[in-house]
């Protein structure tokens, strides 16, 4: 019997070589620019395609038991593109159905090397939706959001999903963000 022609030789040949493109796959984003900074990417969270061309990167965090998930978008417009920080911080919290002193809102200002970093939580009934479009209420979520700034352009960070998932991302979001800065 000829095995490398048989339809099993076949099968197995391309289930090797898929499983070895995934673990590259998996690697090939380990780090990523974005804007002047370059993150690097917690083990677990998984590289995504982006679904929309504002986002210049996307990951999916998911639970232990693989049943819930959260995204993370990251965002650069250029010089001035998108509005200041506290625009920001407002248009997020904002985002919400429940007033802002219902949303646990907090907003934490720090540095990292020369960059001044802004990061936004809140949690509530989330409105999920592009800008303008129609949204759908998510009951239970989370955001926890990053603005990185930067003479060239400051770079959005954001992850929303359930509440849980989200607050129990906390330290791998803020040891994310803080890779990307230089320390000089």
């Amino acid at each position: 019997m000829n095995y490398t022609t048989s339809p099993l030789a076949r099968l197995f040949c391309a289930a090797v070589f898929f499983i070895s493109m995934s673990g590259l796959r998996a690697q090939e984003h380990s780090t990523f620019p974005v804007g002047e900074f370059t993150f690097t990417r917690p083990a677990k969270w998984e590289w995504v395609e982006s679904t929309s061309p504002m986002r210049k990167a996307q990951l999916k965090v998911t639970d232990a038991a693989s049943k819930a998930s959260a995204n993370v978008a990251f965002y650069y417009f250029g010089t001035g593109g998108a509005g200041g920080v506290q625009a920001n911080v407002d248009r997020w919290l904002k985002l919400f159905v429940e007033p802002a002193d219902q949303i646990n809102a907090k907003v934490e200002h720090t540095t990292v090397g020369n960059t001044k970093l802004t990061y936004v939580q809140a949690e509530g009934t989330f409105n999920s939706g592009a800008p303008g479009g129609p949204v759908t209420p998510m009951p239970g979520y989370a955001l926890l959001g990053a603005i990185l700034e930067s003479d060239k352009g400051n770079v959005f960070v954001r992850m929303t999903g359930p509440k849980d998932l989200v607050k129990s991302s906390v330290v791998d979001f803020k040891k994310m963000i803080e890779s990307g800065p230089k320390k000089d």
